[in-house]
């Protein structure tokens, strides 16, 4: 298995930090969706709200690279070649991540896991952490507005490799490969799901409300 999704080699960010620690609210939540349902805003929404780091697999793997660490070097191997990270190095980074002393009492973690083989991996490094998942947040739309609003978010950051039919493909291997995932959360009690069209800070209350 390999890790689905290509990271360049940009390396400016940083791990999310959160507020101080006494602000922390011991939530552990995973948040998924589609590309385009607005998954990083509401992850740090959340994170303000619940004083936890807002953690995407992206920050985690250009953090590594941009300080040189033993698994940042490893990655770029795979990397500067064109290749797919691998899952195995994919799951060392994250629990790599998870350990860190920010993350003790909490976190929100985006674009992890995307296959079932990286459910497996996330259940035993939960476990060895001796941190278990609270909730499963799913956020979704329709696929016509998926689309407009990537073409849209294309055009303002000047992306013109994002074309329909590369925004059409990405969609359809998160429908493929990552959607399934969540009837598996949905059997553990786990998922909560929320449609991710509406006024951003509505979207947030509801979530809120729904976890409690």
């Amino acid at each position: 298995m390999v890790h689905d999704c290509y990271v360049t080699n940009r390396a400016s960010e940083v791990p999310a930090s959160g507020p101080n620690e006494t602000e922390r609210n011991n939530m552990r939540l995973l948040i998924m969706g589609p590309q385009g349902v607005g998954k990083g805003t509401q992850a740090a929404l959340l994170s303000e709200h619940y004083g936890i780091p807002a953690i995407s697999t992206g920050d985690i793997f250009r953090y590594n690279i941009k300080n040189k660490t033993d698994l940042g070097v490893e990655a770029l191997k795979y990397i500067d070649k064109g290749e797919l990270v691998p899952d195995e190095l994919t799951n060392k980074i994250v629990k790599d991540r998870l350990a860190m002393d920010d993350a003790k009492n909490g976190w929100i973690l985006d674009g992890y896991p995307r296959n079932a083989s990286q459910v497996e991996a996330l259940d035993a490094i939960l476990e060895e952490l001796n941190t278990p998942l609270d909730a499963v947040v799913a956020l979704d739309a329709d696929h016509d507005v998926l689309m407009e609003r990537m073409k849209k978010r294309a055009e303002i950051e000047g992306r013109s490799d994002d074309t329909p039919e590369a925004i059409a493909k990405r969609l359809d291997v998160y429908a493929k490969e990552t959607a399934p995932l969540l009837d598996i959360y949905q059997k553990r009690g786990l998922l909560k799901t929320f449609d991710g069209v509406g006024a951003v800070d509505e979207i947030q209350a509801t979530i809120v409300a729904k976890l409690g």
